[in-house]
């Protein structure tokens, strides 16, 4: 991509930009859509673990993002892991117990599930452009 001229390489990363911010929007659109179409709010339980999540590895794996994927000899660190993980498993669960014992329909359950994979599909999206080095040449 670096034979690409500088304004069509922005072009193409304010797209990325853009197509990040959708997924964003649709997460938190059916996380709302969820509560809303049925009447229920506590399906919007779940939305806690979303802020949560990133709280850990931002506290304790430092400012860089490959201490993440790397075997680490600091505890903070697995720390992080742990926690970010337990929130994660936190954001699927909410949602099977709420619908386990009769809280919220199948609808709702379905709309909790597809928000948070969605949120996911944001996650990695932003991942992979982070690994590609484009914003540095611009």
């Amino acid at each position: 991509m670096a034979e690409l001229p500088g304004y069509v390489r922005s072009c193409l990363n304010t797209g990325k930009l853009a197509f990040l911010a959708i997924l964003v929007a649709g997460g938190i659109v059916l996380q709302i859509l969820a509560c809303a179409l049925y009447n229920n709010w506590w399906p919007l339980l779940s939305a806690i673990t979303y802020v949560v999540l990133p709280m850990p590895l931002l506290f304790f794996a430092g400012s860089d993002g490959s201490s993440i994927f790397s075997e680490s000899d600091n505890s903070w660190v697995d720390l992080a892991k742990f926690l970010t993980g337990a929130s994660t498993v936190g954001s699927i669960a909410i949602p099977c117990i709420l619908k386990h014992s009769g809280v919220i329909g199948w609808g709702a359950f379905a709309m909790e599930l597809s928000s948070f994979f969605v949120f996911v599909l944001a996650i990695m999206c932003y991942m992979w452009m982070s690994d590609e080095d484009d914003y540095s040449t611009l």
